[in-house]
């Protein structure tokens, strides 16, 4: 049988590393797009040029609102994995942060996130093994001035996953979060090179990561090499926080 994982948040930088590496360790997949269909249609039409044992199929849900969630799970079928790779950030002073900008932030990456785990969840049990990965960030640990917002939903999503693991245990799902720290991507695009530069001097490894290195560690921990793994925050930030 093929194994069915969908990414969410599939064509952003990250998220098509994830199905890039996916694809080539055997996964068929659910390539979500909200707004860039082209995007989308464009990564799916690559990805079964080079796999062409495995199924790609596009998927749409708008996860800035409320329903996001309902509408992408009604769009799913078999499913073993979930990725949740959405990069919507918000760069403000807290008190310069509108309410609207809060409520994205909160729909894109918890309340969509842990709906959608709650309507797939029958699904995922299904499997003798199934794995929900999120990729969270540095800033769900330790917080980021100027990112306030950012930083409180992503702790949340880290948050969520150290009890959701416990809850779904011993239904062999694993839960786990991929945690990048400076990653180089286009979400990065507002810092200057002087202000990029000052941030990989502080990286003990003196470099960025790159998406390729993102997508690598969720292919690891859902490829079941590492299926006594579970609850965890995996730190990919080349020893900035440890």
């Amino acid at each position: 049988m093929k194994k069915f994982a969908l990414v969410v948040g599939a064509t952003g930088a990250i998220g098509r590393a994830i199905c890039q590496e996916l694809a080539s360790d055997g996964w068929s997949l659910y390539v979500h797009y909200n707004r860039n269909e082209d995007k989308g249609l464009t990564l799916v039409n690559q990805l079964q040029a080079e796999y062409p044992t495995n199924e790609f199929m596009i998927v749409q849900a708008n996860f800035l609102e409320p329903e996001g969630a309902l509408l992408l799970a009604e769009q799913l079928f078999s499913l073993q994995a979930i990725v949740f790779a959405s990069g919507q950030a918000h760069y403000a002073l807290l008190e310069d942060t509108q309410v609207a900008d809060m409520e994205a932030l909160w729909h894109v990456h918890v309340q969509n996130p842990m709906r959608l785990v709650a309507l797939t969840a029958a699904k995922l049990r299904q499997h003798p093994v199934s794995y929900i990965t999120f990729i969270g960030s540095i800033w769900g640990d330790i917080g980021a001035a100027g990112e306030t917002v950012y930083s409180a939903v992503k702790g949340a999503q880290h948050s969520f996953v150290r009890a959701y693991a416990q809850e779904v245990a011993m239904s062999h799902t694993r839960v786990n979060v991929i945690a990048p720290g400076m990653v180089d991507t286009p979400m990065n695009g507002h810092l200057a090179q002087e202000e990029k530069q000052e941030i990989i001097n502080t990286i003990p490894l003196g470099y960025m990561a790159s998406c390729a290195d993102i997508g690598a560690m969720v292919r690891f921990y859902i490829s079941g090499q590492a299926d006594y793994v579970t609850g965890q925050i995996i730190r990919v930030n080349g020893g900035w926080h440890i």
